[in-house]
């Protein structure tokens, strides 16, 4: 068996070159405050795998995507071990376009830190008087530069993201730039309104898109998961303050409320941890994760 090794790493996630496509491994790492702790936690790469997968194919009606199969016996000998069984997904390469494509239907977060001070989130004016994670009359379309590791990313105006990716494609960059923002809305719209009627509010996302060989766009890296996302229970949602999230927040949470941890979890909190995921999992699928 040819050992391999990845030709990229992530915080969370591992890809490795596999000749004419991509195989992606997400990890059981998990990161808060873009720092890896040191648990993992268990099945949490599955359920990201998977939740992508879900997503690619409900939305291929919208846009193509760069999956091929998330089944390891159609990947080289290598990946038939457990540890990639279930959260590696075999992708096509694609050109990766240089925005994070960001979508907003509720204010939260970064954006109502920027609301209360300008009532404007990334220079968009919203209406007057929102509270913190109210439903915005329409999602917003806030792109952001995908920044080198170690920077974080820019948040930039829909016209900062034309010239950016003018900068790369030369006489594209409207185009693209439209067919980004359009695309990202219409995915966001889809699939918030499916998550809602089971329960769960996507309170923002963001998507990566890239170019196949013909030129075409086609959603990349991973889809609507809790990693790029965020969850809130529709259950008990309440504008006026935060709302709990079905990701890394009791990690977060307790990380913050202990100082010296030393970026290691409790096991409980572990637990709890991905508990969390899986209920997500379920909650949106209707299946159990096998």
């Amino acid at each position: 068996m040819q050992e391999m090794k990845p030709i990229k790493e992530g915080k969370v996630r591992e890809i490795y070159d596999n000749g004419d496509s991509l195989i992606m491994v997400a990890t059981d790492r998990i990161s808060c405050f873009d720092v890896i702790l040191k648990n993992e936690v268990t099945k949490k790469g599955t359920v990201l795998t998977q939740m992508s997968k879900f997503w690619f194919d409900m939305t291929e009606d919208i846009l193509p995507n760069h999956m091929i199969s998330v089944d390891v016996k159609d990947m080289p000998e290598f990946f038939q071990q457990d540890k990639f069984n279930g959260n590696s997904m075999m992708c096509r390469k694609l050109n990766m376009l240089p925005i994070e494509c960001i979508v907003r239907g509720y204010i939260t977060g970064s954006g109502w830190e920027s609301y209360k001070e300008t009532g404007k989130v990334c220079g968009i004016e919203l209406p007057e008087g929102l509270k913190e994670s109210d439903k915005l009359p329409e999602p917003i379309y806030t792109p952001s530069t995908k920044a080198e590791i170690g920077d974080h990313d820019e948040n930039i105006s829909f016209e900062q993201s034309i010239a950016h990716l003018e900068k790369y494609f030369p006489g594209k960059g409207q185009e693209y730039a439209e067919k980004l923002r359009d695309c990202t809305i219409a995915l966001y719209k889809k699939c918030a309104e499916y998550a809602l009627s089971k329960g769960i509010i996507i309170a923002d996302t963001k998507f990566e898109f890239g170019l196949d060989e013909e030129g075409n766009i086609v959603i990349g890296d991973e889809m609507l998961t809790p990693d790029s996302s965020r969850f809130w229970p529709a259950e008990g949602y309440e504008p006026g303050h935060g709302q709990p999230s079905f990701d890394k927040q009791f990690a977060r949470d307790w990380l913050k409320a202990n100082p010296d941890n030393d970026w290691t979890l409790p096991e409980e909190i572990v637990d709890k941890t991905i508990e969390k995921y899986l209920q997500g999992y379920e909650m949106l699928t209707g299946k159990k994760l096998g």
